[in-house]
Order: structure tokens, then C-alpha cells, then sequence
């Protein structure tokens, strides 16, 4: 999901005591898609799920990512996405087609008794669907976490609230965030520790880290613009890129070419999107402006009633969270010291 050019991107590590007292805003389809993918059962490759047969990773995920966050001083705002532009419908279908195939190739190899393939082809076939997000804007609703619905896509939501300084950055894995000109991103939010590389048995190192827009322009010697044209060349959410070009192609490209029409001169765009439609998108991006922001307060009642009484979580350990959450969630006294 998402451009994924950070590698040629200037940033620096963070921990999560730099970022203790601000408000990060949460591309959560991004997060949840995270936890649907990592939160698996490992013989057979399947979500978590209660005895109705419903998702439960992404509620474990929000639960335990959000708690630490708090515990942190970091004050999580999430917004989830809308109505998608209409030129994002072949990018849909595509996602759909892959997994299809990964979910065909899983279950070969749980036949075949190869549970490293199930592993590896599982993490491609997460689908949210509505009950995994109104269970997932209840449950963050009840932890008084503030639930935004974008008009659109969500990252661009979160970019107008980093741009008006409701809050300090985004929080999300890929960069779309700054080419709709949020001032800061932050990658691998409350991801520490050592991951696995895919396919290999082997590990490495993740710590959060910021890239900001400001130095990014600034030490490639492009403009926000030009940062647009390399997500584009490389791949959006709404369309496949240009077959070739990588990351630091596409910046080479932008530098000597400087605008979107002389790049389209160079190359074959081959969707049926019209680049200028993608590129005013990302430069004009939906957002509501008349957002305000609310923190609510922790209601440990309905988060046990909806965890433990409905999904069939483990009561020892949600009441174990709650009580980290009741020493760190403000009282209605004291909401207004929530700083951005």
C-alpha cells in the first residue's frame, strides 16, 4: 500500500520518549492492515478469530499498540478513510487479484504440510471489511481515543491536521502523507525490536523514524511537486508506476526533467488514469476542515464488555491493559493539557 520510496529519503531514528506529549495522527487502514497481516496463527495462517468465526487480530493489534502509545505520553488520533477517488478502482481490483492468488497458493501448501509458504503467502491475503471497522472505531471510541472519518483518503485527512498543526506528525509506513504535504511522517510508531525478513531466515533491526518534508526537499534539491512525479513514476495507491524506474531513477529524472509534462515525454504511461488526475489529487487532496479534534476518557466497562463478553478475549489480560490505561488516560479535568 502506498509509495514506497523512503530509501532515498533523509531521516533520522527516533524513540518513543522524543514524541512523549504530541498528537501523531494514524493512518489506521494502514495499522490495521498491519496487525491483520502479522497477527496470524502460525500452522495455519489465519487471522485471529473468536468462535463466531469473527477477525480479531486488528482489535488485539489497536488494543496493545494504543495502550503502549499512551503509556508513552503519545497522544494517538486515528482516522480512517473514506470515499475513494474513482481512478482508484483498478488499483481495488488489482489488490483483490493478488489476493486470490496468494489465498490459492496458501492453501496449496497447507495441503502439502508447508507451513512456511502458509507463513509467508498468508500476510497477502488480509481484507478489511465493515465489521472489522466499526468493531475497531468502537473499541478505540471506548479507550477515549479520537475516531476521524476522512472524506476521502485518510492520509490526506492526516496531512491537513499536520499542515494546521492540530498535530505534530503522521504515523504511517509508506510516504503519501508528504506528497500531500504533511510536514513530518513517522515510520515504525511503537514497531521496536528485531522483524523478520521475508523469505529468509534471518533478522533485522526496526526503530520509528522521521522524515520531514522540509529536509527532504531541501537535501534532494526538488519541490513537493517533483516529490509527487517520483511517487508517481514509482507507483501509487492510484496508479502501478512506470516499469524500470525505481527510487533513485525517478529522482535523477525529476531533477533533469523538472515538470510533469516534460517526464510524461520520457515515458510510457500506461494506465488509464490521467497522470494529471493523480498528480492534482496528491497536490489538492480532499480533507474536512472543520475537524475539531476530542479526546474522550477511558470507559473500562464497554472495553471489557466488547473484548472479553463479545469477542471471547482473554479477561486476565484486557484487565491487565485497563489497569496501564487508568494510570495514564486523563480525567475529564485535565483533557485540556493535551498538547499537539
Amino acid at each position: 500500500m502506498g509509495v514506497q520510496i523512503t530509501n532515498i529519503l533523509p531521516r533520522k531514528e527516533l524513540e518513543m520518549k522524543d514524541l512523549s506529549g504530541k498528537r501523531i495522527a494514524i493512518d489506521s487502514f494502514n495499522w490495521i492492515y498491519q496487525f491483520l497481516s502479522i497477527i496470524r496463527d502460525r500452522d495455519t495462517g489465519e487471522p485471529l478469530k473468536d468462535s463466531k468465526g469473527r477477525v480479531t487480530s486488528h482489535l488485539s493489534g489497536l488494543l496493545y499498540r494504543t495502550a503502549k502509545l499512551l503509556e508513552a505520553g503519545i497522544r494517538p488520533v486515528y482516522v480512517f478513510d473514506g470515499v475513494p477517488p474513482k481512478f482508484k478502482l483498478a488499483t481495488v481490483m488489482e489488490r483483490r487479484k493478488k489476493r486470490e492468488e496468494a489465498t490459492e497458493i496458501m492453501e496449496e501448501a497447507k495441503k502439502a504440510g508447508d507451513t512456511e509458504t502458509v507463513r509467508r503467502y498468508s500476510q497477502q491475503t488480509s481484507k478489511v471489511d465493515s465489521g472489522m471497522i466499526d468493531s475497531a472505531k468502537k473499541l478505540l471510541e471506548y479507550m477515549g481515543i479520537p475516531v476521524i472519518q476522512a472524506p476521502s483518503e485518510g492520509e490526506a485527512q492526516c496531512s491537513y491536521f499536520c499542515q494546521n498543526k492540530d498535530v505534530y506528525a503522521v504515523a504511517s509506513q509508506d510516504i503519501d502523507s508528504l506528497m500531500f504535504g504533511s510536514p513530518r511522517l513517522v515510520r515504525n510508531l511503537s514497531i521496536t525490536g528485531r522483524r523478520k525478513v521475508p523469505g529468509k531466515d534471518s533478522y533485522y533491526e526496526v526503530e520509528p523514524e522521521l522524515i520531514e518534508l522540509r529536509e527532504v526537499l531541501e537535501k534532494t534539491g526538488i519541490k513537493r511537486e517533483q516529490l509527487i512525479i517520483i511517487g508517481m513514476l514509482v507507483g501509487t495507491d492510484f496508479n502501478p508506476g512506470i516499469k524500470g524506474i525505481g527510487p533513485k531513477r525517478a529522482l535523477d529524472m525529476v531533477i533533469k526533467e523538472k515538470t510533469l509534462d516534460n517526464v510524461l515525454k520520457k515515458v510510457e504511461w500506461n494506465t488509464d488514469v490521467p497522470a494529471k488526475d493523480v498528480f492534482d489529487f496528491f497536490m489538492n487532496p480532499p480533507a474536512d476542515k472543520k475537524i475539531e479534534i476530542k479526546f474522550g476518557v477511558l470507559d473500562p466497562e464497554k472495553v471489557s464488555r466488547l473484548l472479553v463478553d463479545d469477542h471471547e478475549f482473554s479477561r486476565e489480560r484486557v484487565d491487565k491493559v485497563l489497569e496501564t490505561l487508568k494510570k495514564v488516560q486523563p480525567s475529564k479535568n485535565s483533557l485540556g493539557s493535551w498538547v499537539k
